[in-house]
């Protein structure tokens, strides 16, 4: 079984990683955090005009039609240049919502602009710290009014709409739905929240009798978020791969051009461990998210194990890799002249936007555990 990229696939990433390096460099990332914006709309035109929202959106819907694979590819040249724009939220969470659960009309309604990039969408399932459940859920859909509030929601102040999780039965899982709410229309407050990492925002999102429509089968919002989040879960552990990959590249040529004591630093052993555990985390966090693309380009009935697999490796390798970047520049590292910092906010942004660790962990070992039953 061969889980590399086509030459096409190579092509478009190079494509990528060259358009980015000229679009993105530090310092536009630099002015989000430095509070210039809550994300680069300068960016987020060019990309819509590359197609890149509209990867994995079928040709009927405006889309470019060609698939998983090729947005994993983007995926990962975005994290690498730790891209200050809405993408994961509105292409991973709220363009795979419409794909997975919307009707006709909706998906008629709603891709096209995502596409463009006229239109950026959000997922909204927290409502604090612990993962939502249907018992942790408060926020309310009845008669097509959405009522309570959703925190923290990743690009809250930057979308146009929301696909919210919200209780609309009594008890159970049957008790969840999703709906989708216009952001801007009344009854609808949004507030920025003060987050680690600026340059990917966060907001709360309150509702009181905001109009809404159902997304989805009443009482199906349980099993729907588990599937937009698992193909989330694999296109965002290829921006954290991207990610580690160039907190290894900073930490390698620092270490090869900074002297101590007349020998370059990355002759010490101390340092060649750093890097060699930076590699070899990244590469395995690479592989499972080689896995998780196959699953989700072909349907596989792995791809919920698979996405929990990479879903845990790519959060902790690029963990890893930012906190070693910064100890390998030693106390330069922790200053805010160098860019050291911009991969480490956004290592522990990404470890927590789908949910927590444990919550992931707990998926993969239920997952393995039916599999080895069966």
């Amino acid at each position: 079984m061969n889980f590399d990229f086509s030459d096409d696939q190579k092509a478009l990433r190079e494509q990528a990683a060259r358009f980015l390096r000229d679009q993105c460099p530090p310092k536009a990332v630099r002015a989000i955090l430095e509070g210039g914006d809550t994300y680069d709309r300068k960016l987020w035109k060019a990309v819509a005009e590359m197609g890149w929202m509209g990867t994995a959106i079928p040709e009927e819907f405006g889309g470019l039609g060609l698939g998983y694979l090729e947005l994993c590819v983007i995926a990962e040249e975005l994290g690498r240049v730790v891209a200050p724009i809405p993408f994961a939220s509105s292409v991973y969470l709220a363009t795979e919502a419409l794909l997975v659960a919307g009707s006709a009309e909706q998906k008629q309604k709603y891709l096209p602009k995502l596409a463009s990039g006229e239109l950026i969408g959000t997922f909204a399932s927290s409502e604090g710290p612990n993962a939502a459940t249907p018992r942790s859920v408060k926020t309310t859909f009845r008669n097509g009014k959405l009522d309570g509030a959703k925190e923290p929601v990743a690009d809250g102040s930057n979308a146009d709409f929301a696909v919210v999780l919200a209780k609309t039965g009594d008890s159970g899982d049957r008790a969840l739905s999703l709906v989708i709410v216009d952001l801007k229309a009344p009854g609808v407050s949004v507030e920025a929240l003060r987050t680690f990492d600026p340059t990917r925002n966060q907001a709360k999102l309150s509702f009181a009798g905001a109009a809404a429509e159902a997304l989805g089968a009443a009482g199906e919002g349980v099993a729907l978020t588990r599937q937009i989040l698992d193909r989330a879960a694999i296109m965002l552990a290829f921006e954290q791969v991207g990610g580690a990959d160039s907190c290894l590249a900073m930490a390698k040529d620092y270490a090869l051009n900074r002297y101590a004591f007349g020998r370059q630093i990355a002759s010490y052993q101390a340092i060649k461990h750093k890097l060699a555990d930076m590699y070899v985390n990244t590469e395995l966090a690479r592989s499972n998210a080689y896995y998780g693309a196959w699953a989700l380009a072909t349907g596989a009935a792995e791809l919920p194990e698979a996405a929990a697999g990479a879903r845990i490796s790519a959060t902790q390798a690029y963990d890893y890799a930012s906190r070693e970047n910064v100890q390998t520049h030693g106390g330069m590292g922790y200053t805010w002249e160098l860019d050291c910092q911009l991969f480490y906010r956004r290592a522990k942004n990404d470890g927590l936007v789908l949910g927590p660790q444990r919550v992931w962990k707990e998926k993969l070992v239920s997952q393995l555990e039916r599999k080895n039953a069966a």
